[in-house]
């Protein structure tokens, strides 16, 4: 009975001359063990990741080119015949329904590249603009859980507008929406989630999101394969309603950020949603709340905007440096999983795998988070993923064919490691007042490496899988400016501008802010 008494005694004696307590000491004492309250919100927050893959990768199946079977063989020969050149009458798409894809359902096999690529296309600018826009909202503004609503509903309703489109370019408008609204998904669901686990729980905790987006991408081929023979209208639905209910459960049950909350003074909301996340610290926090009724002695941490990052030279460095780490691994990542298509794989399996390599990342980046530094894991990785993508268009090219899938696979897997490694490091380069600004662009510049791919994988049919060259390249070269960044492993996280610097400039010989 003594000992459960103690944390109280110890908080509440000599009010009047006892210091302010620190809200970073009180946020890691709470959250030091890892309770089944904790993980259930991180799945919760997670499963926006989820839903996010399918939307980001949807258009592999919804806009693939279908197959076709003649129905004159006199003139025709599906081996070698370009259905563009022969009568409408002399063939027929497999399956026998026009609607299986976008590009059949609006005659889009005789357009022109560029309006079959629009809604692609669309959909990245899309994503841009909305990264652009959501950028320029402070961070004080609604709070991470109210983003989070609002981008991952906007997004689910827009896919479910869209199974109505009815041409080409009410769907290619709809696709910019939808890459609008799910721009900033990942960022604020990824800063939500690091902003209730403690310091050393970090590198493991926010895999869990990652992982579920992963399995949200292998989902899809298994729906795109049971509703083959529906309208792709049909696989935007099976997407899209269960977003809808994710989003409505999430905005009722998911809890904000408390870093959050104490960066807008809402000190005693901050330790209320620390007891719901750890019930197991409940005694310790409660010691805390009797103290804040007795008098406002939390340390209180002052405000700072995205001019305040802005008008710091350091702070513009790391966003650049950053960006262009991004842009390379968002090349490698988006790109691969189009231009596997030049290796003549099965679309179906190709995907799958793809998405299967992804799931040991999330095992080996917490041991490399923890093991060694990170920028020598980025620069490593990097190197790696390069050198694997320009081997990989070698041994393609003189027809080493199963060679050169198992290659991208390995060159896919390099980039996935790379973005984990990239988004657990930049949370701990920037503090929580910028946080969601400085993910924000790290998000911009990985969509503006993945809207580079359509364009750059296009020159595989000329040139068979010249573009994993391209993407190895740009990955190998563009990973070198890592060494420009700061070391941050075993940094806690920072609330302001200023304690960042100080953390930055302490961190050879302590690891806290």
């Amino acid at each position: 009975m003594a000992d459960s008494s103690a944390p109280l005694l110890t908080y509440t004696e000599d009010e009047d001359t006892s210091p302010p307590l620190n809200f970073d000491k009180i946020f890691e004492q709470s959250l030091s063990d890892f309770g089944f309250s904790q993980f259930l919100q991180i799945i919760l927050i997670g499963l926006a990741f989820a839903f996010d893959s399918q939307q980001t990768f949807i258009t592999v199946f919804t806009d693939a080119y279908p197959t076709w079977h003649c129905l004159d063989h006199t003139i025709c020969n599906p081996a070698t015949t370009d259905i563009c050149e022969i009568p409408r009458s002399a063939w027929a798409w497999d399956g026998g329904s026009k609607g299986i894809s976008v590009i059949s359902e609006f005659n889009l096999e005789c357009s022109s590249s560029f309006l079959r690529g629009l809604p692609s296309s669309s959909f990245y600018v899309g994503s841009i603009v909305g990264g652009v826009v959501m950028a320029m909202i402070p961070d004080g503004f609604l709070g991470r859980k109210q983003l989070l609503f609002f981008s991952t509903f906007a997004m689910s309703l827009t896919g479910i507008t869209i199974s109505f489109s009815s041409n080409v370019w009410i769907y290619a408008i709809l696709k910019f929406a939808i890459g609008f609204a799910r721009s900033q998904t990942g960022t604020f669901a990824l800063n939500l989630v690091c902003e209730q686990v403690s310091t050393r729980l970090r590198p493991r905790a926010t895999m869990i999101p990652f992982t579920l987006f992963v399995l949200g991408f292998l989902s899809l081929p298994g729906i795109a394969y049971l509703v083959r023979h529906d309208s792709w209208r049909v696989l935007y639905l099976c997407t899209a309603v269960p977003a809808v209910i994710h989003s409505i459960v999430l905005y009722f049950f998911a809890l904000e950020s408390p870093r959050w909350l104490h960066l807008q003074r809402k000190n005693e909301e901050a330790i209320q949603v620390l007891k719901k996340i750890s019930p197991a610290k409940r005694d310790y926090l409660e010691s805390i709340s009797y103290r804040l009724s007795r008098e406002e002695t939390l340390e209180q941490a002052p405000r700072s905007s995205i001019k305040d990052l802005l008008s710091r030279r350091w702070a513009i460095r790391r966003i650049v440096v950053v960006m262009i780490i991004m842009f390379g691994l968002g090349m490698m990542y988006y790109g691969v999983p189009l231009a596997v298509r030049d290796i003549k794989v099965n679309i179906y399996l190709s995907e799958a795998l793809n998405a299967l390599v992804e799931l040991p990342t999330f095992v080996i980046t917490p041991i490399l988070l923890e093991k060694f530094n990170r920028r020598s894991s980025v620069l490593v990785n990097c190197l790696i993923g390069g050198a694997l993508g320009v081997l990989c268009f070698v041994l393609t090219h003189f027809g080493r064919t199963n060679i050169g899938l198992a290659l991208e696979l390995a060159s896919f897997f390099c980039a996935r490691i790379g973005f984990n490694l990239m988004s657990v490091y930049l949370v701990e380069m920037f503090p929580t007042c910028v946080r969601n600004f400085a993910t924000t662009m790290l998000r911009q510049a990985l969509v503006l490496g993945g809207a580079c791919c359509p364009i750059i994988a296009s020159i595989g049919r000329n040139v068979p899988s010249l573009s994993f060259a391209v993407f190895g390249t740009a990955l190998a070269g563009l990973g070198l400016f890592v060494l420009l960044l700061p070391e941050t492993k075993g940094s806690s996280l920072c609330d302001t501008m200023e304690a960042q610097e100080k953390s930055d400039q302490a961190l050879k010989t302590s690891p806290s802010c």
